[in-house]
């Protein structure tokens, strides 16, 4: 079980997220609707896993991993992207993000990359 903080601006995508995640019993440690509030979160909280979504107002997904990655070095984020974001994909995982899904969200395919990036 990992306790994980999502951040999404549209409330629809966190509570699409939150139910996968509940249903499979990891815990939802917090919501963020920006990077500005999932960098103080993040602090706060100290979640295991982070989805992070990459367009985003106030602060981008890529700045908040950029932000996490210097408070946490080891922070696990998982990039959330429309298709045909690859470029940005690629940014964030050079970033620092440990992997990316793609919404819509496939259950599975959500719940495979936690497993794969808590190892």
């Amino acid at each position: 079980m990992a306790r994980v903080l999502i951040v999404d601006d549209a409330k629809f995508m966190r509570i699409t997220l939150s139910n996968i995640l509940k249903k499979a019993n990891h815990e939802v440690a917090g919501e963020a609707e920006n990077g500005l509030e999932a960098v103080r979160l993040y602090r706060e909280l100290k979640p295991d896993i982070v989805t992070m979504d990459i367009t985003m107002p106030e602060m981008s997904g890529l700045d908040a991993v950029r932000e996490i990655k210097i408070i946490d070095p080891d922070a696990k984020i998982i990039m959330c992207s429309a298709m045909g974001q690859q470029k940005v994909v690629v940014e964030a995982i050079e970033a620092g993000a440990k992997d990316f899904i793609v919404k819509p969200f496939d259950e599975s395919l959500v719940l495979e990359s936690i497993d794969k990036v808590l190892g």
